[in-house]
């Protein structure tokens, strides 16, 4: 049973707390989803002035722990101590009271709205009712000043970069006097340079007493932010300590129960061994749609994995939606398994045997209100239900369990459950299901393993060398250059909307990727 809470929030004044005294204590949290625990009675603490790493695989049980934290859940036994009094949170809203703000990973704005009007949506200034507009432009713009970031207070919010909408948040939670920043995996989406102005705001906002939690699958990034690591595994925390104890192997092994070795670089042939003999599946030659790409030219064969590398911004993502037929291209031309021309949309794309995964899984990959199963099927329906014009229960629920074994998709519910209740590693093999349900021939992965833990991460490309096996093109579009070089046969490399660079796999180093990446066309 939940203890009594003995203090509430202090909503009167809150610039009267002390950034430097924040202290939180999570004691014996424990949350359970229809009838199965997900937390064990697990123990957080956390001081002002930290960045304390909160690690672990998509449902080991860390989001519910920081959910409970925040308001958004409530715990079924344990209690919350803010500052050595007992609190209870019952909503993020009470939360934010209390200082506690959370960053996600998919963040939360009004985009047609200014980023002033923003930063102080819900709460905005008023005297006698009237909202003081100048004041909340002021504000905004001394909390900018404060970050150090040239962002115009009057600009829409539409127009930002995702590294600006992050810092558009902060604000936001700074002009609320925040404690407590919850950043969840802050940097799946940012250039090199982004990264790296990010951790330095992290690093000042620390220096300055906020207390930081930081969630994060890309473990080279703990050393260089975090304090203290944390480790979840299976609802129970598994591994605590300073950061200097914790190398690569001792996080994945606490993570996984499994040593390094167990996800190591698979060997790849040097090259198609019969490359001339291999049929081209996908060919794009002099594609351009300016400002975001031009004169593209690559090709994938049948059974090889091509990675598109580059940054953000690069024009590699943009390349992927054309060929989904999401882009009409201005010049330049597409041919999908030999049939030369534009794909007109994405059902001209799909019927022409391309799958496509997009970057965004939460807003444009899943239906999140549908069922796994239904989410599996979607893009084969008409073939399934041609003979009867509807899909029975229980042909969806037999596809479904076929790629469930076949891609290893873990969720309790089988076929019926929601799919915003699957972790984003098996939400992403459903999306890839859905594609081979449907025969696509191929593949179009854009950032496939963003936001997955290493666990479900190594699963995925093991699952790619398969289908590569099995004869079909995958093409994987990515700005990471440990995925492209673990996962590729060939890596082509964009940079500013042109193709600056291509690598055989023997060639392929770090090195020289990041080279190209930055290189001057």
């Amino acid at each position: 049973m939940t203890a009594t809470a003995t203090q509430k929030p202090k909503n009167a004044d809150r610039t009267s707390i002390s950034r430097d005294a924040f202290e939180l204590k999570a004691l014996g949290l424990r949350k359970s989803f229809g009838g199965v625990e997900v937390l064990h009675g697990v123990d957080i603490e956390l001081r002002g002035g930290e960045v304390l790493a909160v690690l672990g695989e998509n449902g080991a049980g860390k989001s519910t722990a920081i959910k409970i934290i925040s308001g958004a859940y409530q715990e079924d036994a344990g209690t919350l101590q803010i500052d050595g009094e007992t609190v209870k949170i019952d909503s993020p809203r009470e939360g934010q009271d209390y200082g506690i703000r959370v960053i996600y990973q998919e963040m939360t704005n009004a985009p047609t709205l200014t980023v002033y009007e923003n930063v102080f949506l819900g709460h905005l200034p008023n005297r006698g009712g009237l909202v003081r507009w100048s004041d909340a432009r002021k504000r905004t713009e001394a909390a900018l000043a404060d970050l150090n970031v040239s962002i115009d207070p009057k600009q829409l919010v539409s127009e930002l970069s995702v590294a600006e909408l992050q810092i558009v948040e902060i604000a936001r939670a700074l002009v609320a006097d925040a404690r407590l920043l919850v950043f969840d995996e802050p940097t799946s989406a940012l250039s090199p340079d982004e990264v790296d102005n990010l951790f330095s705001l992290i690093r000042r906002l620390r220096d300055e007493g906020v207390a930081i939690i930081y969630i994060t699958h890309k473990l080279p990034e703990v050393p260089l932010i975090a304090d203290r690591v944390i480790i979840f595994r299976d609802g129970d925390l598994v591994a605590v300590g300073p950061v200097d104890d914790f190398d690569r192997d001792r996080i994945v092994e606490a993570m996984t129960g499994e040593s390094l070795q167990a996800f190591a670089h698979h060997e790849h042939d040097d090259g198609l061994a019969d490359e001339t003999e291999q049929v081209v599946a996908l060919s794009v030659t002099g594609a351009s749609l300016p400002p975001l790409f031009e004169n593209v030219d690559l090709e994938v064969r049948k059974g090889e994995i091509v990675g598109l590398f580059g940054r953000m911004g690069c024009g590699a993502q943009e390349l992927g939606e054309a060929l989904f037929g999401l882009h009409t291209l201005a010049g330049g031309q597409i041919t999908i398994l030999g049939v030369d021309g534009h794909p007109s949309g994405p059902r001209d794309a799909k019927n022409r045997g391309l799958g496509f995964v997009p970057v965004d899984r939460k807003t444009q990959g899943i239906f999140a209100n549908l069922s796994a199963g239904e989410n599996l099927t979607v893009a084969a329906w008409e073939n399934l239900a041609k003979r009867i014009g509807f899909l029975p229960p229980s042909v969806m629920s037999e596809r479904y369990n076929l790629w469930r074994d076949r891609l290893s998709i873990r969720g309790a519910g089988g076929s019926s459950q929601e799919m915003d209740t699957l972790s984003g590693g098996n939400q992403q093999k459903v999306v890839l299901g859905r594609w081979l349900e449907n025969n696509s021939s191929v593949l179009v992965l854009a950032e496939p393993t963003r936001g997955v833990d290493v666990g479900a991460r190594a699963e995925i490309y093991e699952v790619l060398e398969q289908l590569a096996t099995d004869d079909i093109a995958i093409l994987v579009i990515s700005t990471d250059a440990e995925e492209v070089l673990r996962i590729s046969d060939r890596i082509v490399v964009m940079t500013d909307g042109k193709v600056t660079d291509v690598v055989s796999r023997a060639d392929a180093s770090m090195a020289r990727l990041a080279a190209s990446a930055a290189a001057v066309v």
